[in-house]
């Protein structure tokens, strides 16, 4: 389900149980792939279109959006170099690249955008930004450069440039790398930060801060190289979303995700739900396709439920649009006392 399609389906319910309640639906994205979405929806926005490097160097179509003064451009690295756009077969974060994240700033820049928020989740790459910087240095830029827009990063990775919890030998598995390429990708990336250094762009203090590995190392290539500033994605959306405005007067928040562990409390969109309503002391339910350390997430909490709870059948059946809406409905029923 998308976000919008996992809030609509709760909201019928809750008025099947509910009849008379006022319910706020508040699709959010942490900084990954939906960010334009969510911004399409609460701001009032243009898309535009460009031809793109993918992450294997082919010409593609892609999109972002700019606010209607002109000024924001709002895009995801993923629409370039996205790991959803390259086939299962051909899956290599050896020769995947964020050329493309490029070519869409350099596009934002043309089209008069003095600030970009850049989402940079779901990424193919594990490249620290390299292909960003060659695009924009093959095209004139000296970097840092002030001819290019400021850059938000929106992110809910915190981990940082290379090491054991770094870019390669936690994420890169998961684009394709093998366990020799992940050592290899490593030390790519710490030799680039030493490349770095040298240059005078950046101190080694930069690859081991938080966040500097997401998006297989484009948070440090976007901090050192275009000077970004990384901020938790979920509390972009947050603000950009006037929730705390949508949340005045709630009697109950509920959100969710596909899965909930561990790492929904480091900056997920549940985790900046929860804060949010502890600040306002409301009741939060967490629901999920499934649940890994329950223990942990219901000290934080009031309800944490699996919406496929009691349903045997095979994962790809609940992976089904239709059947996690059922789930998620009949979930929301059964709680509120139906």
């Amino acid at each position: 389900m998308t976000a919008e399609e996992a809030c609509h389906t709760a909201a019928l319910a809750i008025h099947e149980v509910l009849p008379q309640a006022e319910v706020v639906e508040c699709p959010l994205s942490d900084g990954g792939e939906g960010l334009v979405d969510c911004v399409e929806k609460m701001l009032s926005v243009k898309r535009v279109y460009l031809k793109a490097h993918d992450p294997l160097m082919n010409i593609i179509d892609a999109s972002y959006v700019i606010s209607s003064d002109g000024k924001t451009a709002y895009m995801e690295m993923a629409a370039t170099s996205g790991l959803t756009l390259v086939p299962q077969n051909k899956r290599n974060p050896m020769l995947t690249t964020t050329y493309g994240v490029g070519d869409m700033i350099m596009d934002a820049a043309r089209r008069g955008c003095k600030e970009i928020v850049m989402g940079i989740g779901g990424s193919a790459t594990c490249d620290g930004g390299r292909g960003m910087i060659e695009c924009l240095k093959a095209n004139g830029y000296t970097l840092p450069s002030s001819l290019l827009p400021h850059i938000t990063v929106a992110s809910d990775v915190t981990n940082p440039l290379y090491g054991e919890l770094g870019a390669a030998y936690v994420f890169a598995p998961q684009k394709g790398a093998t366990p020799e390429q992940v050592k290899l990708l490593d030390e790519r990336l710490q030799e680039f930060a030493k490349e770095t250094k040298t240059l005078g762009l950046a101190t080694l203090d930069l690859a081991l801060y938080s966040g500097a590995g997401a998006a297989g190392g484009l948070g440090y290539g976007l901090m050192a190289y275009l000077k970004a500033e990384l901020k938790s994605g979920i509390e972009i959306i947050l603000d950009i979303s006037a929730f705390d405005d949508a949340i005045n007067d709630a009697s109950l928040i509920i959100t969710g995700e596909g899965k909930s562990d561990i790492q929904t409390l480091m900056g997920k969109v549940p985790h900046g739900v929860l804060k949010h309503s502890k600040e306002h002391d409301i009741p939060i339910w967490l629901m999920s396709g499934s649940i890994e350390n329950e223990d942990l997430l219901a000290r934080h909490f009031d309800v944490v439920r699996s919406i496929n709870e009691g349903d045997d059948r095979p994962l790809a059946t609940l992976l089904q649009p239709n059947v996690a809406k059922g789930n998620l409905g009949e979930t929301v029923k059964q709680l509120l006392g139906k």
